[in-house]
């Protein structure tokens, strides 16, 4: 089964969208389901079987509000980069790496929480 996360960004005016990541696919929709629908025609039928769990975007112990903030703040960059035919610089590109993977790790610890939770 793929892993999907959903993430909710914030542009600069503060407006909230939706990135889905699923390996070394992703992509961006104004809302959770949009970004979802977006990803899974990129997977196609064979690679995409789902169970779906909704969770709130708060911080939490396994992803603080500063990690929640930076990673917006670097989307921010990558968007304004990528729609000027840029890139991020190597340490910046590294940082928003870094925090995507601890989101990842985050969704999986919360998810395994809430597996735990079920089974008691």
């Amino acid at each position: 089964m793929t892993t999907v996360t959903i993430l909710p960004i914030y542009d600069a005016s503060g407006d909230k969208s939706y990135r889905a990541v699923a390996g070394d696919k992703q992509s961006i929709g104004k809302t959770a389901g949009q970004a979802l629908d977006a990803l899974t025609t990129q997977l196609g039928e064979d690679e995409f079987s789902a169970l779906v769990l909704l969770q709130s975007f708060h911080p939490d112990q396994f992803f603080s509000a500063e990690q929640q903030k930076r990673l917006s703040d670097l989307m921010d960059l990558w968007r304004t980069a990528r729609d000027q035919g840029q890139s991020l610089s190597k340490e910046l590109q590294a940082e928003l790496d870094s925090l995507v993977e601890a989101e990842l790790k985050a969704a999986t610890a919360r998810t395994a929480s809430l597996l735990q939770q079920l089974n008691q």
